[in-house]
């Protein structure tokens, strides 16, 4: 635990692309929120202030207890951090008269500073506040300025405390992950150590510790993050994990026989549990997206729980649940930053489940649920699997659900994807599926009229699903797609490619 980073949430956008940025200098860290310290925070080795869409001087403001922190652990302060830090020691922030967001340039670094060494005037950083810092806090001296920011970083003499007014989680500054290397490796003395290797043994050795001899049910989905899961579960508890496979009636075409036939041979105890007919049963007539995740939720749970009482003596239900779930699904742990969406495998279980939860990846960001997959010798191919939303195809399917609409989309998204794999794009988008429109448009099929149904392709790339762009397909495969659903999906008249990116929209429409 000494060489983990504690980064402090105060409801910044950017506050998950910190851990980013840490974890890519194989350093562990931890978000909580400012209001609900870790009991543990001694073991820390360094800790970070993100930054936050408040203002220090309002009445709202998140005020931290630092007292356990601030003179005894390196801290770094971001943005709002660097505000707070000076607004409550002797200095004073004022509102700018120009609010200073986007691409800005140091004009002044203070010579012979390890923060920032191999750092140099002219290099690019982020800004996003409202506010400014007027003057420095007690003990503060000055280490860089901006052209229009002069207390752009300090730090506090007598500590390893150090403050700075722009992003450098965010990849528009171009030094910014060299200045964490700084800080972190070079003045807190934080070993880079965190490895996919490192991870597999620690997480394999906590599990054996935390479950014992208990046996343990799976939700297995046939995608990286569950298939990952299990393989970690297994090397921990061996024949004692119960992988179930269920056809939830929303997978993609055939995908519930190939998905079976996929882990043959991986060693894993696998059950596949056809249950289609009970979700759409329980999906009929609900439109509202949230109501639809919830549903899907309820009955997997259902499921799980009349699979469960079948194995004798099963006591806990482990899931793929990632980090990314977790920081959409709630404020990351209690702390102030927005819901977005409801995810169906996070958030706990109803009292009458007997099962306790356990999820071997819920720290870890897609990109490194792949890099630790393939430290264990998983199938290239199986870890290449684009993300594939755990409702499946209910939230691609804008409106209330029926075996027919299904039917239709599974169809498009066949062509889809398999035009991809066909045509060697698959691997350069990070996401890709079909959404089936509430809207029927008017067309021509031979001499005839049509009044038929319209869908929409879609296609991101993207690290971690935090943020996403649209891929520029090639226009020579959006129009052979294109004909090829309107000529062999009966009831498609009309086909439309979504170039909307993450944020401000999301990747799925629902």
């Amino acid at each position: 635990m000494q060489n983990n980073v504690l980064i402090l949430d105060f409801g910044s956008q950017y506050t998950q692309l910190i851990a980013r940025r840490v974890r890519e200098l194989n350093i562990y860290c931890e978000i909580h929120p400012y209001n609900k310290l870790p009991n543990n925070v001694s073991d820390f080795k360094a800790v970070v202030l993100s930054g936050s869409p408040f203002s220090v001087r309002g009445e709202d403001a998140p005020h931290p207890d630092l007292s356990a922190i601030r003179g005894k652990k390196p801290l770094l302060a971001v943005c709002y951090g660097a505000q707070y830090l000076a607004h409550f020691s002797g200095g004073e922030v004022a509102p700018s008269n120009t609010r200073e967001y986007g691409r800005a340039n140091l004009s002044f670094i203070a010579s012979g500073e390890q923060f920032f060494e191999n750092i140099e005037v002219g290099s690019q950083v982020w800004m996003s506040h409202s506010d400014t810092i007027q003057s420095l806090p007690t003990n503060a001296v000055l280490l860089a300025s901006t052209h229009a920011v002069k207390n752009a970083a300090y730090k506090i003499e007598g500590e390893d405390t150090y403050a700075i007014q722009f992003h450098p989680e965010v990849y528009h500054s171009t030094d910014g992950k060299q200045l964490l290397d700084n800080f972190l490796i070079k003045i807190a003395g934080v070993q880079p150590d965190w490895t996919p290797n490192s991870f597999v043994d620690t997480t394999v050795a906590e599990l054996k510790e935390k479950i014992g001899d208990d046996k343990v049910v799976l939700g297995l989905s046939g995608g990286v993050d569950s298939t990952v899961a299990a393989v970690l579960l297994h090397k921990a508890i061996g024949k004692n994990l119960h992988c179930i496979f269920v056809n939830n009636g929303l997978l993609r075409k055939d995908e519930f026989s190939s998905v079976l036939e996929q882990y043959e041979g991986m060693g894993l105890n696998v059950k596949g549990v056809d249950a289609s007919a009970r979700f759409l049963k329980a999906l009929a007539g609900e439109s509202d997206p949230e109501g639809k995740r919830k549903i899907i939720g309820r009955v997997f749970v259902e499921v799980f729980d009349d699979e469960a009482n079948q194995i004798k003596d099963a006591k806990w239900l482990a899931q793929g649940t990632i980090y990314p779930d977790v920081i959409e699904s709630v404020s990351v742990n209690g702390g102030p930053s927005a819901t977005i969406k409801s995810h169906h495998n996070v958030g706990g279980l109803p009292d009458y489940m007997k099962l306790k939860i356990v999820e071997p990846l819920r720290m870890l960001f897609k990109d490194e649920v792949r890099r630790v997959g393939a430290s264990m010798g998983i199938d290239p191919e199986l870890l290449g699997r684009h993300p594939f939303p755990g409702p499946g195809l209910a939230i691609r399917i804008l409106g209330d659900i029926t075996a027919e609409k299904v039917s239709i989309l599974q169809e498009v998204d066949a062509i889809f994807i398999n035009g991809l794999k066909e045509n060697n794009l698959y691997n350069k988008v990070w996401q890709a599926g079909a959404i089936l429109l509430p809207v029927q448009s008017v067309g021509v099929m031979g001499d005839e009229r049509t009044y038929e149904k319209c869908v929409a392709l879609r296609a991101v790339e993207s690290t971690d699903g935090m943020t996403a762009d649209w891929v520029n397909l090639p226009y020579e495969f959006l129009q052979k797609t294109s004909n090829d659903i309107i000529n062999k999906v009966k009831g498609v008249n009309r086909v439309v490619y979504d170039i909307s990116s993450k944020p401000p929209a999301t990747i799925e429409w629902e």
